[in-house]
């Protein structure tokens, strides 16, 4: 979205409910910034805030202790959720002060120490559009390309939500590399153009400004904002729920938790439980694991040797286009050893082996989830050399044991089982006490 649009659709939302302050032209609000780096550090001051409707709008001046320095923001919350932040692509990391100024002919700024100015609108002189959508209370549009983007704590990874000509993704990034999780196309093949939240769903349009497929709503109560979580990387549309005072989804992209990127930490796999294990292996001389997930794996492999180990019925929800096409399982580990940035791949050979035999490269090992015995899929981790036991690079394709993930599963049927009989045998045998005592 444009950032000039965003003072419009400000005014828009609190022109139809009373401000308990106010922001006039000109004027300015400032928050220190501490000197020291507090971890888990926010300063917020409130300016305005519609309060003759629920949720209330409100926009705030914040100061956020992140990644050992200070952010800068101007956000605007929906009741309690942050539906919009001036540092959502870029922040403005600042020291001393943050600034939030108001010109005479109009320009919004976010200024820092020395006057460094880190966010502007772009403003100044210019008359204001009031974008309005009706009974929803929703303005604005989604232009092509990145519709949203959060940057994971973890490592240099980032979850983002784009628009291309003919559909919508979600997709988890890491440096170069671009996975996809989720998509929606409209039939026919139809170019989008740009997306609008509607009151009713997430409306897609042509170049001619027509409507070309919707993604509904599930409940009659009109949208009031879309989200894509940072924690699940789950793309969702909230409505307001009068009677539970908070937000509700009524619609999820993913409904299934193994289905979500972020369902297990790096180097983690989703079981059929819904549960996470690490990826650990077992050398068949060796009973000693990695104490944590991936451990030793994160510092990536440009400039150490390494080797491919094959896991067993398993694959990743991640999907890019595929490297190769009709290669053996073999050339298709080479392919990732070949270049340093890989640090996995996915051999596709279809149900049965009776499929398209291609081959995935990925620069992440993330989203890995258990499947059925014989699904066609072939899932080759890269690890230091010597971790699996390899001895060359004719033999670095490997299969070792998979633990935790069956051993899961298995313990919580053994607890279920172990539980109801527990309680059958402390049932009967109070029965029998009672008759005893008749």
């Amino acid at each position: 979205m444009k950032t000039y649009l965003f003072l419009g659709v400000l005014i828009h939302f609190f022109a139809h409910g009373s401000c308990e302050s106010d922001l006039p032209a000109p004027s300015q609000v400032m928050l220190a910034v501490p000197v020291e780096y507090s971890v888990g550090f926010k300063g917020r001051a409130f300016l305005m805030e519609a309060n003759q409707m629920l949720p209330s709008f409100k926009a705030a001046l914040s100061v956020e202790a992140i990644n050992g320095k200070y952010a800068c923001s101007l956000s605007v919350f929906l009741g309690e959720v942050k539906v919009w932040d001036s540092g959502h692509f870029t922040r403005f990391y600042t020291s001393e002060k943050c600034l939030l100024q108001l010109t005479t002919d109009g320009d919004l700024l976010l200024k820092g120490a020395n006057e460094q100015v880190g966010w502007r609108t772009a403003t100044h002189g210019q008359e204001v559009t009031i974008i309005e959508d009706g009974e929803s209370n929703i303005g604005g549009r989604i232009e092509p390309l990145k519709m949203a983007e959060f940057q994971l704590s973890d490592r240099c990874d980032a979850l983002g939500a784009e628009t291309r000509s003919g559909k919508i993704a979600m997709y988890l990034n890491s440096g170069s590399w671009k996975h996809s999780y989720w998509e929606f196309k409209p039939s026919k093949n139809r170019n989008i153009t740009f997306v609008q939240l509607g009151p009713k769903g997430l409306e897609l349009f042509s170049h001619e400004h027509r409507k070309i497929a919707q993604i509904r709503s599930q409940r009659i109560e009109p949208l009031r904002f879309m989200s894509l979580g940072n924690g699940t990387g789950n793309l969702g549309l909230y409505y307001y729920s009068s009677e539970k005072g908070k937000f509700e989804t009524s619609f999820q992209a993913l409904n299934t938790t193994c289905d979500l990127p972020l369902a297990c930490e790096p180097y983690g796999i989703c079981t059929f439980s819904n549960s996470c294990s690490c990826i650990r292996f077992v050398k068949i001389t060796e009973e000693k694991m990695r104490s944590r997930c991936g451990e030793g794996y994160r510092r990536g492999f440009c400039g150490r040797e390494a080797e491919m180990v094959e896991l067993g019925d398993v694959r990743t929800v991640l999907r890019n286009d595929p490297k190769r096409v009709n290669v053996s399982r073999e050339e298709c580990s080479s392919l990732c050893m070949d270049d340093c940035k890989c640090v996995a791949a996915l051999y596709s050979s279809g149900k049965d082996g009776e499929g398209v035999r291609e081959c995935f490269l990925y620069g992440l090992v993330r989203g890995v989830r258990q499947v059925d015995r014989g699904s066609g899929f072939n899932y080759m981790v890269k690890v230091p050399k010597g971790s699996g036991g390899g001895h060359g690079r004719s033999n670095n394709v490997r299969k070792w044991v998979l633990v935790m993930v069956g051993v899961i599963d298995g313990l919580i049927i053994l607890f279920v089982v172990g539980g109801i009989g527990y309680y059958v045998i402390r049932k009967r045998r109070k029965n029998l006490a009672v008759d005893n005592t008749s």
